[in-house]
Formats: structure tokens, C-alpha cells, sequence
């Protein structure tokens, strides 16, 4: 294998990065589960949000 004719320090780099790689898959695929209604008032939409823009004002 390609590996082991590395020296020592680089074996040891590629081993860190292989471990880097699982730590970083494994944070990826661990979803928390939200309970409904969690965002519930954190969103807020202006009075005026299903008016018409004026930059639109010619296409009217």
C-alpha cells in the first residue's frame, strides 16, 4: 500500500486526517430532532408583505 512507504510523520498525518474525515461525517449525519412549533414567533413578515414592489411597477 501507498501508505506505508510514507515516512513516519506522514503516516501519522494521513492517519489524523482519515479520523478528521470520520469525526466530520459522523457530526453531519447526527440530525437533532426539533419539536414543532420551535421557531414559533422568530419569523416575522412586514404588514405589506404580499404587496406589489415598485421596481415591479412597470410590468403592471
Amino acid at each position: 500500500m501507498e501508505i506505508e512507504s510514507l515516512p513516519a510523520h506522514l503516516r501519522q498525518e494521513v492517519a489524523d486526517f482519515v479520523a478528521f474525515l470520520k469525526t466530520k461525517t459522523a457530526k453531519k449525519t447526527k440530525l437533532k430532532s426539533r419539536e414543532f412549533g420551535y421557531a414559533k414567533g422568530k419569523i416575522r413578515l412586514s404588514d405589506d408583505f404580499d404587496e406589489p414592489l415598485d421596481v415591479f411597477s412597470d410590468y403592471q
